[in-house]
């Protein structure tokens, strides 16, 4: 979360992960600047590093190689991570408009989004191929050919669009590749055809003579058909027609052609070049819009055009970051020429490369080691981050304190956000006990016998059903941010089979000018209203305050039938036990504070926290669920106790079947919980035999708090598989049956762990 102990007086919106944003990012988390907000709106959490895209495509790199992971990374640089594609600018108001939220204002904006290639220009190209960007896109087109292939014994063609440096790299990569994983299998690649098309005389025709000559080597040697002169005028499904007349039959049409832009920079009414590429002076900054930055393939800096190449995108990284700063501040800008000839190590597929500089070229196995020292080396900048520090420091005085209250305090430092940030449930039943709260008649559910939500009768058919629930951010969207905490409250009305009817607010804001307050509010109750529109819940008032953190909760009211209120207690012997969601949330984003999460088990655990529990509760009604709570902060275990004292039952757990989510094993394993989960293990003397159940990794994710986590309930056995089927079919992909009720032992201990 970022640092709300400055007020925000200017928002940096940076449009794309691309290679100069990812150093833009690193610098200013080396070197804040104080009342600078920064947003980062990208389509992929995870940023492709072109460099090591044919080594990926080759298998020499893993995924997480080849990618700079956007979620930590913006953690390090205090940076809002919005996962959303962009589709235009409104320059007049200064918003960038994305495709699944409100617009998103800017005081000043930086695009590096990259390009594709300009299937446009060729007719049937758009329908009939696979372009190689955006990068991410191709490697889901890419995983699917490689298995084709791979099940194919028949004859097939492989054409490669482009006869450039990125055609002739992803062309030996992909040959490379299916040779060597149909060799594991023991088959020969001699059914595999591989064609290069370009429409220039030679290939490489950008690079020297040398470097051109030994390509055609290296083509002709892996037995790859190259057609030269060849200008595609057209493609259908299949078949590549070329302006000589001749037309090919290929089964897999790859696209690596000339750059092209995104039409929305055109439409926003940015000055463009010819291509539709940002025209920007020498200091990067548009030609028609002062408070509009570009750097990186998507730019065209007019005193001095360059290829479109990864490289000029990691040079400009530095230029673009100080600028960006100079304008910020209100200093002049500083002009940047890019350098007129640069080295290219060209690889092969098999770690092999050729390096072109100039008229110079080279070429052998060493350059590819490198290239490979090289890329990892500027890889390492981005996935090795820093471990982020506590906010605040906590001091004691000497003396003052014992050993185990220091380390009680010592743990406020670094507090988790979300349902991690709940009163432990030891502390919270010792309060509410001293408590005598005034005996009414109406109150059916309170706190003589709590449960997910109160229940109060006013006369009429439906009962009334009381719940609140609030919470500072773990995240820094506020969009999102309120679409969680909206879901998460209305999660205790659907756990009692309840209808939500009103809901009131409890917003806190950051300290800020009157312009971010007002965005970040807008944000955030957007959000919110999503989902209670969804619910069919009424927003009908609340309350804001400034403070130093955001938060956000809400006080729900409901109505239920009387016979179709569903309660903790009630477990029979013999029931199944289900959870429809996964867990794992407050490891994983205990572990994204610290810069320790990938973005991809965040961007997951996001989707998860956004699934309602409405269908599922109805689901788990109709088939005859004995009863039900919600998972939320005192843990999957904490949640069960709650429901076996009530029922007088025990419960066989097994822990191979509950869902964990992506991630959540490797966090914990590494040591990073929660701030609540000390707390919540209080409650593992609950568990039988726990020396033996409690050396095994997953253990201490019984004990995770959840924010807006799943239901769990109990279903009679005889139709608690057709139930998880039906959860499925409504989206609660990791429904799992995950124990069954045992009539009540003798022990203390009501929960027994399966291993």
């Amino acid at each position: 979360m970022m640092d709300s102990g400055t007020p925000i007086v200017k928002d940096l919106v940076l449009v794309g992960g691309g290679h100069s944003h990812v150093s833009v990012l690193r610098k200013f988390g080396m070197k804040p600047l104080s009342g600078v907000r920064l947003t980062v709106i990208c389509r992929d959490v995870h940023t492709p590093y072109s460099g090591m895209l044919p080594g990926m495509i080759a298998g020499h790199y893993g995924y997480d190689d080849a990618h700079i992971d956007l979620g930590p990374l913006s953690q390090f640089a205090h940076a809002r991570f919005y996962h959303s594609d962009v589709t235009g600018i409104d320059t007049v108001n200064k918003r960038v408009l994305c495709d699944n939220r409100p617009p998103v204002p800017y005081d000043l904006l930086s695009i590096n989004i990259g390009s594709a290639p300009a299937t446009h220009l060729v007719s049937g190209a758009t329908e009939n191929t696979v372009p190689v960007k955006p990068i991410a896109r191709f490697f889901a087109h890419w995983e699917a050919m490689r298995d084709r292939m791979l099940e194919r014994n028949e004859p097939a063609r492989i054409g490669v669009v482009g006869g450039g440096a990125g055609g002739v790299e992803l062309l030996l990569s992909v040959q490379f590749r299916l040779k060597a994983m149909l060799e594991k299998q023991g088959r020969k690649a001699d059914h595999l055809e591989f064609h290069l098309f370009t429409n220039q005389d030679s290939v490489l025709h950008t690079h020297n003579e040398k470097v051109s000559s030994i390509f055609a080597r290296v083509l002709a040697r892996r037995g790859v058909t190259v057609h030269t002169g060849h200008a595609v005028s057209n493609v259908e499904p299949g078949r590549l027609h070329c302006s000589n007349g001749k037309q090919y039959d290929l089964d897999e049409i790859l696209w690596v052609t000339s750059a092209g832009a995104a039409p929305w920079l055109r439409e926003s009414g940015l000055d463009v070049d010819e291509h539709g590429f940002v025209a920007v002076n020498d200091c990067l900054q548009s030609l028609s819009h002062p408070d509009i930055f570009a750097a990186g393939d998507i730019a065209a800096v007019l005193n001095h055009p360059r290829p479109k190449s990864g490289v000029f995108a990691v040079r400009q990284g530095p230029p673009l970051t100080e600028n960006l700063r100079r304008h910020l501040q209100g200093r002049k800008l500083k002009p940047f020429t890019p350098q007129t000839n640069f080295l290219g190590l060209i690889s092969t597929g098999d770690k092999y490369a050729v390096a072109s500089r100039g008229e110079w070229a080279r070429e052998g196995r060493l350059l590819w080691r490198w290239k490979d020292w090289i890329d990892r080396r500027f890889m390492r900048k981005f996935n090795e981050l820093p471990e982020m520090k506590a906010a605040g420091k906590v001091n004691i005085a000497s003396g003052v304190a014992d050993k185990a209250t220091i380390r009680e305090i010592s743990a406020i430092a670094m507090r988790c956000g979300g349902c991690g940030a709940k009163v432990g449930a030891t502390v919270l039943t010792r309060a509410l006990s001293m408590l005598e709260p005034v005996d009414r008649p109406e109150v059916l559910i309170g706190l003589h016998a709590p449960d997910d939500a109160a229940v109060v009768d006013v006369g009429a058919e439906k009962v009334v059903v009381h719940t609140v629930d609030s919470f500072r951010a773990m995240i820094d969207d506020p969009y999102t941010f309120g679409q969680i905490s909206a879901n998460h409250s209305l999660g205790d009305i659907f756990a009692m089979g309840g209808e939500p009817t009103t809901a009131l607010a409890i917003a806190t804001l950051p300290y800020g000018i009157e312009a971010k307050v007002e965005d970040d509010l807008t944000q955030m109750m957007t959000g919110a209203m999503k989902v209670l529109k969804d619910a069919n819940c009424a927003l009908v008032g609340g309350h804001t305050s400034e403070g130093a953190e955001l938060s956000l909760g809400f006080a729900v009211n409901g109505l239920v039938e009387r016979d179709r209120i569903m309660r903790k207690g009630g477990m029979q012997p013999g029931d199944r036990l289900i959870v429809t969601k996964p867990i794992g949330t407050g490891t994983l984003f205990a572990a994204d504070m610290r810069l320790k999460a990938k973005g991809r088990w965040i961007a997951a655990a996001l989707e998860s926290m956004l699934k309602s529990n409405r269908a599922g509760a109805e689901c788990l009604f109709r088939h005859g669920a004995t009863a039900c709570t919600d998972v939320t902060g005192f843990g999957l275990l904490g949640h069960l106790v709650e429901m076996t004292k009530p029922s007088g039952v025990d419960v066989e757990l097994d822990l191979n079947t509950i869902p964990m989510m992506d991630g959540a094993l490797e966090t914990v394993k590494a040591g990073i919980v929660s701030s609540l989960q000390p707390q919540n293990v209080r409650l593992r003397r609950a568990i039988r035999d726990l020396d033996r159940v409690g050396k095994d990794p997953r253990y201490p994710l019984l004990f995770d708090p959840q924010t807006a986590g799943g239901l769990l309930a109990s279903v009679p056995a005889d139709r608690a598989e057709a139930c998880v089927e039906e959860l499925k079919t409504l989206g609660y992909e990791r429904t799992a049956i995950i124990g069954t009720i045992r009539p009540e032992g003798d022990a203390l201990e009501p929960v027994t762990l399966i291993l």
